[in-house]
């Protein structure tokens, strides 16, 4: 029987695929741990209180700038008012350009400051969850942890998120 050339390539492949194998050390599988990171933070206590902080913080502020959106629709309706003298809407448009431009300098500093305040607590936060979370893998000889975000599917089991935040409130509780 004869061997075309085709059929002689193929089995001299498999040959040399066969005895690759033999001779690569196997790889252990990887025992692998998932955690949706920006739940496990958003949901610890520490979160919530910081949260109900910063609203507190800046709700005069935050009234201030309610204030001056009411202030600006008053003067756009008195705009609109049949027979206003003409002395009157110059005033009023002075005004409203004047109430504008402050209502826009409170918002972007009210915005600014919120972020940089939000920002500290997220970055600390998400720090100290990174080393409970990595603890709580050493503790379960994971290999690897990732973040659902990243996951195209993975079993439940393998879900650390609520874990991650039940440590992190216990070794970081809210002051």
């Amino acid at each position: 029987m004869f061997l075309s050339l085709r059929s002689v390539s193929l089995l001299a492949i498999m040959a040399a695929l066969a005895s690759a194998q033999s001779t690569t050390p196997a790889i252990p599988p990887a025992h692998v741990g998932i955690v949706n990171l920006q739940k496990a933070v958003s949901d610890t206590a520490e979160i919530k209180k910081a949260q109900a902080a910063l609203q507190a913080k800046y709700q005069p502020r935050q009234q201030a700038v309610e204030n001056l959106q009411r202030v600006l629709q008053d003067i756009d309706q008195q705009l609109r008012a049949p027979s206003l003298a003409p002395e009157k809407e110059a005033e009023l448009r002075q005004t409203g350009t004047e109430k504008q431009k402050q209502l826009q300098r409170l918002t972007d500093d009210l915005q600014s400051d919120v972020n940089a305040d939000r920002q500290d607590i997220l970055g600390r936060v998400g720090r100290e969850m990174s080393d409970v979370i990595r603890k709580i893998a050493e503790a379960r000889g994971l290999d690897v942890v990732v973040d659902v975000s990243t996951t195209l599917y993975f079993k439940p089991a393998l879900d650390l998120t609520a874990e991650a935040t039940a440590a992190y409130d216990k070794a970081y509780p809210p002051k």
